[in-house]
C-alpha cells in the first residue's frame, strides 16, 4: 500500500476527531516519503498542525466553505472537466466499473470521481499505474493548488504534493484554461449562484467524446489479473495496520 496516498485521502476527507487523532501517524508517513522534499513536507506539516490544534467544528466549517460551496474547488475531479453534463455521469459509471473490476468497492456515499476515493484506490494499485493516473490529473491538482493558495489555505500543500508524486510535467495551457474559469468566493452567494447557473450541459452519443483527459484516466485504471477485494472509505486505522 502507498501510505502517502492513503494519508492524502484522509487529509482531503471531511475533518473528524479521528482524523485529528491520526495526525501524528500521518506526519510520520508523509515525513518519511523520500519522493517529497522538505518544501512539500513543510507545507503539509503546517496543514497537519492546523488540523491537530483547531476546534473540529471550525475545521468542518472551513472544509465545507472551501470544497462544498465552490465548484471551482470541487474534490470531484470530473466536475472540472465535464461540469454537470451527462458526459460526467457516463465517465463516473465507467470509473466505478473499473473499481469493481479490480475488487475495490467504495464504502462511501461520495461519487466515484471524488478525489479521496480515487486516492484510496490508487494507494493499493501498482506504483506505475498510480503515477500515470496522477499525471493525467496533475493539471487539475495544480489549478486547485493555485486557487487554494489565493485563499491562503494550507490545503494547497496536498495538491502541490500530488503534482510532485505524479513525477510528470504539467501542461501550462491546461492549467491556465482552468484558472481562467470563474472562481467565486464561497461567501459571495450571488457569484456562486451565477457560477452554478452558467454550468454547461451537453448531450452526445459518446460519453467521453472530446475529453482525452478523462479517457486517459479511465484507460490507466486496469483491473489486476486476479482481482481481490478491498473496501474504501478513508480510515485512519488503515495507516496503523498497513
Amino acid at each position: 500500500m502507498d501510505l502517502t496516498l492513503k494519508a492524502f485521502s484522509l487529509l482531503l476527507s471531511y475533518p473528524t476527531t479521528e482524523l485529528q487523532e491520526a495526525v501524528g501517524t500521518i506526519r510520520e508517513v508523509v515525513g518519511g516519503d523520500r519522493r517529497l522534499g522538505r518544501r512539500e513536507f513543510g507545507r503539509i506539516d503546517r496543514l497537519l498542525s492546523v488540523i491537530q490544534t483547531s476546534d473540529v467544528w471550525v475545521l468542518q466549517e472551513q472544509f465545507v466553505d472551501l470544497f462544498d460551496r465552490s465548484r471551482s474547488l470541487s474534490l470531484n475531479l470530473f466536475e472540472h472537466v465535464h461540469g454537470e453534463s451527462r458526459d460526467r455521469g457516463s465517465a463516473m459509471v465507467s470509473l466505478l466499473e473499473s473499481y469493481r473490476s479490480a475488487g475495490f468497492e467504495p464504502s462511501t456515499n461520495e461519487l466515484p470521481d471524488h478525489l479521496p476515493v480515487l486516492l484510496e484506490y490508487l494507494s493499493i494499485r501498482p506504483a506505475s499505474e498510480a503515477r500515470d493516473v496522477l499525471g493525467d490529473a496533475a493539471y487539475i491538482f495544480e489549478a486547485l493548488a493555485r486557487r487554494l493558495s489565493r485563499r491562503t489555505s494550507p490545503y494547497a500543500s496536498v495538491f502541490s504534493a500530488l503534482v510532485k508524486l505524479s513525477g510528470q510535467s504539467v501542461s501550462r495551457k491546461m492549467v491556465a484554461d482552468l484558472i481562467a474559469a470563474p472562481d467565486p468566493d464561497g461567501n459571495d452567494l450571488e457569484a456562486l449562484d451565477r457560477a452554478w447557473e452558467e454550468s454547461e450541459v451537453t448531450f452526445g452519443p459518446d460519453p467521453n467524446a472530446g475529453c482525452p483527459e478523462v479517457r486517459n484516466i479511465l484507460a490507466r485504471i486496469d483491473p489486476p489479473a486476479e482481482p481481490g477485494s478491498h473496501g474504501s472509505g478513508p480510515s485512519p486505522e488503515d495507516l496503523n495496520n498497513a
